[in-house]
């Protein structure tokens, strides 16, 4: 089982709650923290814009990677989604194993 970590950010709490919950009830995630808002500073279509934002951390395993980019792809607001992911290199055996347990289809 090779785990990862995906990251998105979103414009407020309300669409961070219904994402992170959306991808837990449909087993794409194991678990989804909703960090506080912060200020993301970018440059979009020429101008450097800065918003408030939340940021989703997104645990999940590699083999459903796809089905969670698409699924966080359909739902989310902004034109071009942060999708970030990195592989996990160790963890806890029994973290791992639950995350493993918690994305396997029902």
């Amino acid at each position: 089982m090779n785990a990862v970590v995906v990251l998105t950010t979103v414009a407020n709490a309300s669409d961070a709650s219904a994402l992170a919950r959306a991808l837990v009830d449909e087993r794409l995630a194991a678990c989804v923290n909703i960090l506080p808002p912060m200020q993301s500073v970018y440059r979009w279509k020429g101008a450097v814009q800065a918003d408030d934002e939340h940021q989703l951390v997104i645990k999940t395993t590699a083999a459903r990677l796809d089905a969670l980019q698409e699924r966080v792809t359909a739902l989310h607001s902004y034109d071009v989604p942060e999708l970030l992911v990195m592989a996990v290199a160790g963890g806890s055996p029994a973290y791992l194993s639950w995350l493993q347990s918690e994305t396997s289809p029902a």
